[in-house]
Parts: C-alpha cells; structure tokens; sequence
C-alpha cells in the first residue's frame, strides 16, 4: 500500500498558484490541502477555486492538523519570516529563491532547520531540468576535459517596457532585481557544475530607473539593479562570466556556454517565457563541430504542462516529500540557498566597492 501523500499548504497566491499548487497535485507524494495570502477576500476566493482550506492567519494555518508541510512562495521580504514561523511549529518548508533577503537572514534559516531536524527544501528548478542534469553528467564525466572557462548569458525583456508598474521588484530592500531574480539561479547552477566560489567582481546598474505606480500612476523611483555583469572565480580555477538583465528588448534568452580542454558545450533557449520548452544542448570534442545531443530519456519528465516550469517544480516538490518521509536532507535545500545567497550578497558588495569580493 502506499504511503498517504504529504499534505501541503501553499503561502502566496501568484507564483504559489500558477505553479505550485498544479506542481503539488502532479507530484506522486504530495497533494494540496491549503493557501494563504494576508488579504482575507483574495485568500477566501483562490481557496474556492481550488477547492482547499484558506487562510489570512499564519498562525491558524500552522495549527491546522491537515497541514504536513508549507511551501512559501511569497515575496522576498517576508519569506525568512514565515519560514522561521513554520520550522517553529515543526513544518518541514520549501521556499522560493531566494530564500532570504540578505546571508545572515539565510544561515539563521539553515540552523534552525538543522536545530529543528526539519527537511527543507529550495526551488532551484534548473536542477530538475532535464537537459541540465544531463549537462551535469557530461560535466562529471569529464567530457569537456578540465574546464578552463564558463560563460552565462541571461538577457530577458521582462521589464524593458518603462510603462510596466512599478512593484517590490523596484526595490533592493525588498530583494527586487536581476540578482534575486536570475542570478541566485545561476550561481546555484554553476556551483553545482564548478563547486564553490572564491571571488567575485560585479558591476549593477539600474536602467528603468522609474516606473508609474499602479494606484496613482504617479512615477516612482526603482533603486533594485535590472542589468548585472559579474565575473566569478571557482576555488578550482574555473572563471566565470555572467551577464544577466530584465531589460534587454530582443535579448536573446538563456545561454549557457562552457568551455574545457577537451571540448566545449552550448546549452540554451531563446524561449523567454519557458523553462522546460526550447532548449538545445550541443557538444564538440577536441577541437571538433559542435553537434546536438538529444535529451536521454533516463533524465526526461514523465509529462510537461503548456507552462514548462510545472514540471520541473513537481519534480523537485516530490524529492522534498521523498526526503521528508525518509528522514534525510535533500538537495536543493537551505545549504544550497545559503551557498547561493553568499555569493549574491558578494555581488552586491562587490559593485557597490568597485573591488574584488573573496568569499571564504
């Protein structure tokens, strides 16, 4: 017989629901039981339509016997928080990325849930993607022999329009920007290929420097950085170049180049608003033409959704479920989170000084 499915409640109704809730329901181990959202009358009408439990009370909601587990899929200012609340009354979490809005928010995280005996996990979908765990095969491998060079192109036309609404996303206090928004996937994606980084150099800037307000239409100022060049240095020698931006109309997607003594591979996607649905992966060996390599079915999704990101969160929803019941850490979790968000803390600091950033 199998084990009943982990319940989960689900804290944010955006994100929380256009992927979350249809990635809890598609998952083997897990189903919805609840959503919370602090508007009461936004929260009531979701929970209806999904036919679960809603909650405006935090609290309330942690105290329901129906509820096993909380992924917080809110904005960054108030996920450490909640999730500190939920380890508090003994929830297993899975929060969005990133999963605090500054290192030290981060490692309190991780020692509470290490305290806690709690399994966490993080929404690093690259990881689940199967190209990408197929890229992170060939990488151990050894097929592109000792890898001397990386370099990550990231150039999406989000927020090129200077008419879009001003929102949290404008400013840094509340984790807005490029860096909270791409680059805490990317460093998570090349620490996982490269291992730790050891130094940093970053140069931001803000391009859309107002946006109108939605209620007043009147202008607002954006401080958070929506153009980001970094270089990172890998403790064992790789050097990485990324360029990451919300503001490049016609920018050409997501495009991961890595180049090695023995080969080289290209993998990206021109498809701006997919995960899953668009990406190629091309190999050359030793100096060779680069040649696509199919997706090997070992690594493939069972099935994709119209939205591609589904796929890729249930996977990662079922290894957190997985663990949880088995009593062990999984992967992504916080160590990963905490990994990613010292180098994203690096990247700020690094650009505001104009100086080399190491990270011990």
């Amino acid at each position: 017989m199998l084990p009943p499915p982990f319940r989960v409640a689900v804290a944010g109704l955006g994100f929380g629901r256009k992927v979350i809730v249809p990635a809890l329901r598609a998952a083997a181990s897990t189903t919805v039981t609840a959503l919370w959202h602090p508007d009461p009358q936004k929260v009531a009408v979701a929970a209806q339509a999904e036919e679960v439990q809603g909650f405006s009370d935090f609290s309330a909601l942690l105290e329901d016997d129906r509820v096993d587990g909380v992924v917080i899929a809110t904005p960054p200012a108030v996920r450490a928080g909640l999730a500190q609340q939920a380890m508090a009354a003994g929830k297993p979490v899975f929060l969005e990325k990133p999963v605090a809005l500054s290192v030290d928010e981060a490692r309190q995280l991780r020692i509470q849930a290490l305290q806690s005996e709690l399994v966490c996990g993080v929404d690093f979908e690259y990881r689940a993607v199967p190209l990408f765990r197929q890229l992170a095969a060939l990488v151990q491998q050894g097929v592109i022999g000792q890898p001397w060079l990386v370099k990550l192109d990231w150039l999406m036309s989000s927020r090129a329009d200077p008419g879009r609404p001003w929102s949290w996303y404008a400013r840094r206090d509340q984790g807005g920007g490029v860096v909270g928004a791409l680059g805490v996937h990317a460093f998570d994606l090349l620490t996982w290929l490269f291992g730790p980084v050891a130094s940093v150099r970053a140069t931001l800037s803000t391009a859309v420097t107002a946006r109108p307000d939605p209620a007043s239409g009147w202008l607002r100022s954006c401080d958070a950085e929506d153009v980001a060049l970094i270089q990172l240095t890998f403790a064992r020698g790789v050097v990485a170049q990324v360029s990451l931006s919300s503001v490049t109309r016609n920018g050409r997607g997501m495009w991961l180049e890595l180049y090695g003594s023995d080969g080289q591979v290209v993998l990206g996607s021109s498809n701006q608003k997919d995960y899953v649905h668009g990406f190629t992966m091309q190999v050359a060996r030793h100096g060779g033409p680069l040649e696509t390599r199919a997706e090997e079915s070992v690594h493939g999704f069972a099935r994709t959704w119209p939205d591609g990101r589904i796929a890729p969160v249930a996977r990662l929803l079922d290894w957190w479920a997985t663990a949880v019941g088995e009593g062990r850490p999984v992967i992504p979790g916080l160590a990963e989170g905490l990994a990613s968000q010292v180098v994203a803390d690096a990247v700020q600091k690094a650009s505001a000084t104009a100086m080399a950033v190491e990270i011990t």
